[in-house]
């Protein structure tokens, strides 16, 4: 017995990296995972889960769009009875200074990262409310939250943003028993993050990835699953009692006051 056998869950940007470590997990503990992303990709990675006998299925949809979201929560809510669990996990980044971002790239970021989690929060709560019955767990960061880094003050502002959601949402949720809580990872093997490390060092990206380790109290990047990990034990009846948090899972990485390479 998996201790989320029975639940529905919608997990966004799907097709790889976090989401997809999350959808995993999910449907491992016994969930029936829709797997959700603009990438034609999400298919292949919900046939991949199925092919391991888990329950999953998927759907393709532009989560900064109102109108496509409601209308994809209701065809699965019509064809699952219901909605238990929404990981907002979709979200963009450009790193760009802010002097040189151009609207047209805020507005990308901001509809993916702020309006995105915002349009799936809406679209399943009246059926959590129904339900008296939710788990709602955004993806934020522990940058703009925790720490800042050159060309990403329009990210940080979006990861504020969810932050903020959360605790907000969580408030008003609780007394329908909705949980609202949000993960802050810090750094995390996605294939994103290796494609950086393949493009900065071409002759040995794992050299890259160390560097980057060396910095993590832990001496290592997070695993994907790690954070599906979490998502899993926030979407159980293991976390009834925990709302409005954020939890960073980071390795310890902001930590440290500040870098010391000499420990490095």
């Amino acid at each position: 017995m998996g201790k989320l056998d029975g639940r529905i869950a919608i997990v966004t940007g799907a097709a790889q990296g976090i989401g997809n470590g999350s959808a995993r997990v999910l449907a491992q503990n016994g969930a029936t995972v829709i797997l959700v992303d603009f990438a034609e990709a999400v298919e292949a990675a919900a046939e991949e889960l199925k092919a391991q006998g888990l329950k999953a299925d998927w759907r393709r949809a532009d989560v900064s769009n109102l109108e496509a979201v409601q209308a994809m929560v209701d065809d699965i809510v019509a064809q699952y009875g219901r909605v238990d669990i929404l990981h907002n996990n979709a979200g963009v980044n450009r790193r760009v200074k802010f002097e040189d971002i151009d609207p047209k790239t805020r507005d990308f970021i901001f509809g993916v990262n702020i309006i995105g989690v915002w349009n799936m929060a809406k679209a399943v709560y009246p059926y959590m409310i129904k339900q008296q019955y939710g788990r709602i767990i955004n993806t934020s960061s522990v940058t703009g939250t925790r720490v800042v880094d050159e060309g990403q003050t329009t990210y940080s502002m979006t990861k504020g943003a969810v932050s903020a959601l959360t605790r907000a949402l969580a408030y008003e949720a609780g007394p329908h028993g909705i949980t609202v809580n949000a993960v802050l990872p810090g750094w995390v093997r996605t294939p994103k993050v290796e494609q950086v490390c393949r493009d900065s060092r071409p002759d040995d990206p794992e050299s890259a990835m160390r560097d980057m380790a060396a910095f993590i109290p832990l001496r290592r990047l997070c695993r994907i699953e790690e954070i599906g990990d979490l998502v899993a034990f926030l979407a159980s009846d293991e976390a009834t009692y925990i709302t409005g948090t954020e939890m960073v899972i980071d390795g310890g990485s902001t930590l440290p006051e500040t870098f010391d390479i000499l420990h490095a």
